[in-house]
């Protein structure tokens, strides 16, 4: 795990001080290393974080046909790919080379074959082009801007801006998407002139010009199977133990984190059953508030499956000391909550010695656990209702754009992902692996792990078990009003101790309790700021925040949070002003 950055200007030489400036914006990324590899107009950089072939694994790599790699992420059938490809073709040991040599086989093609996480870059220095790559569930981030004189790109949009590759100016409709979806969209990012590579996609950059050459689709676009319960759950079975192996390859010590939850269950009924010494499971919870504090049940799980069990509190103190610090490792901007003990999890493996973790996302997503799926595929008449129709400030009267333009590219990913074979439950699980899981879970896993230089790793999210769930009947999905049947019935078999049937609490953060507890003052220093007041009028913002007692409806405790969140993050990520102190100082400064 890494991070990567690159420059390609028309002539000449990309600028020096742009160059440093990106290597010290991805530092945090790859503290165990730093590479960097020139030609012509080209210059491409790596930060390493040393996870696999620690002694000859440095990037950038190079190989005989002058062509050249640098790559955040993990080939997790690497071995194999070395295997086909016949060893004595390879100079190091790294996961990372094997696309190199498949880039010279297949092309723009190369990615084809990869089985993994990756944000890539190569650089063909025969055709004096760059191809980028990013693996097909956007695991792995990958950002560029075009600016006259050429073209960047980098692991983080915020590496762009720190090295003044392009203005800190706002894209306006993806900030109104933000404020009613918590995360963004698309190609299109809040920065108006940065783009994401899309997940699975190849883009060539050459003549200071992007071209579109490939696309790998994460998911089968065929209808459910005809499989039986018992065939189901074998398939589920070789599946996951499958991808639990190839996810645990690593030259270091890993551990994961333990919910208590279904999916996180099965990681670790997995784990238990690959590994010879105790598996290191860590928990996020909250003491003394009124939600749900998982470490209790967690332990439980965590004792039956024979792991060494890590509580990490997550305490009020921690909301407004850490808050700033989060918010500015979060540049492409994710509202959602979790990043809180996320953040708190990824420092706590870091101080234990570890730089891998397993994480369960991708389980919702893909064996259909949300709520919103159930609804989605009732009838109206039923209480049917199609997802996220509805954003997080509906009804409130706060927005000055009330206006429904935040659906349009949800409303064309819909049409996208509909096709003739497919279910309406199986399309409402790919609208949410487009966009959903690839801009809100996974960049808020890659960020809040990123920051403490520890890798997240997500077995769910594997083509292998892609392959089965996506394709599993929808009564293996949902039975009886109840989300991920098979995933439960696998870990009822497995570990029983998990409950894999119980109901589910639904996983929460206090973020309203501890707000409320200042709400006045709190509400006063949010809509003061110039952020706010373009998009709200800032005597209800002040209103909101002060009606966050115990009676505040659940939606108000929601929009009070994305407001603190997006003031504190245009103060960092678009006034460019370093937090220091809690979020009261920061928002006073």
């Amino acid at each position: 795990m890494c991070g990567i950055a690159g420059i390609l200007v028309k002539e000449g030489s990309p600028d020096e001080k742009a160059i440093h400036s990106l290597a010290m914006s991805l530092a945090h990324r790859g503290p165990d290393g730093s590479g960097r590899f020139g030609y012509k107009e080209t210059v491409v950089l790596h930060k390493r974080l040393s996870i696999i072939d620690l002694e000859t694994g440095d990037q950038p790599i190079q190989n005989q046909d002058s062509s050249v790699i640098v790559a955040n992420g993990e080939i997790y059938n690497f071995l194999e790919l070395r295997k086909s490809l016949g060893e004595n073709n390879f100079q190091t040991k790294s996961d990372c080379e094997p696309p190199l040599l498949l880039y010279n086989l297949n092309g723009a093609a190369f990615t084809r074959d990869l089985r993994g996480m990756y944000a890539i870059a190569i650089v063909d220095t025969q055709k004096n082009d760059i191809q980028l790559a990013r693996d097909p569930f956007g695991i792995k981030p990958l950002y560029y801007t075009k600016f006259e004189d050429g073209i960047a790109f980098a692991s983080e949009a915020g590496a762009l801006l720190d090295a003044n590759l392009t203005p800190r100016k706002l894209h306006l409709g993806k900030r109104h998407e933000l404020l009613q979806l918590q995360f963004t969209t698309g190609a299109d990012t809040i920065f108006e002139n940065i783009k994401r590579v899309m997940p699975g996609q190849t883009l060539s950059l050459a003549n200071n010009e992007i071209n579109h050459r490939h696309q790998y689709n994460s998911l089968p676009d065929r209808g459910p199977g005809s499989w039986s319960e018992k065939e189901a759950l074998q398939k589920l079975d070789v599946a996951l133990m499958d991808s639990v192996v190839v996810h645990q390859r690593s030259d270091v010590p890993y551990g994961m984190f333990l919910s208590g939850g279904v999916d996180s269950s099965i990681i670790l009924a997995c784990m238990r059953d690959l590994n010879e010494t105790p598996v290191e499971a860590f928990t996020a919870g909250f003491s003394g508030t009124s939600v749900s504090d998982e470490r209790d049940h967690a332990k439980i799980v965590a004792d039956a499956a024979g792991a060494n069990f890590n509580s990490v509190e997550f305490s009020e103190n921690d909301f407004w000391e850490l808050l700033p610090e989060i918010v500015a490792a979060m540049d492409d901007p994710v509202a959602d909550y979790a990043i809180l003990p996320t953040y708190k999890l990824g420092k706590a493996c870091h101080d234990a010695g570890l730089k891998v973790v397993l994480s369960g996302e991708g389980g919702d997503e893909l064996f259909a656990g949300y709520g919103r799926y159930r609804r989605q595929i009732r009838p109206w008449f039923l209480g049917g209702r199609k997802m996220r129709s509805r954003g997080i400030f509906h009804g409130l009267g706060l927005l000055r754009d009330a206006s429904g333009q935040w659906q349009d590219h949800l409303d064309a990913v819909w049409v996208k992902e509909s096709n003739s074979q497919r279910t309406k439950l199986q399309t409402a699980q790919a609208v949410d692996c487009a966009d959903w899981l690839a801009h809100d879970l996974l960049i808020k896993l890659d960020r809040c792990l990123m920051a403490h230089g520890v890798e997240g790793r997500t077995p769910f999210l594997d083509p292998v078990v892609a392959n089965v769930a996506m394709c599993l009947p929808d009564n293996l999905k949902i039975r009886r009003r109840c989300g991920k049947y098979l995933l439960r019935l696998w870990l009822d078999q497995k570990l029983p101790e998990a409950a894999a049937f119980s109901k589910k609490k639904g996983f929460t953060v206090p973020v309203t309790e501890w707000m409320g507890r200042r709400g006045a003052a709190l509400g006063k220093l949010v809509a003061s700021k110039d952020s706010i007041q373009e998009i709200c009028d800032n005597l209800r913002v002040e209103q909101l925040f002060a009606s966050l007692d115990g009676s505040a409806i659940k939606r108000n405790g929601h929009a009070a949070w994305v407001l603190l969140f997006y003031a504190l993050w245009h103060r960092r990520h678009i006034e460019g002003i370093i937090p220091e102190g809690d979020v009261f100082e920061v928002l006073s400064a």
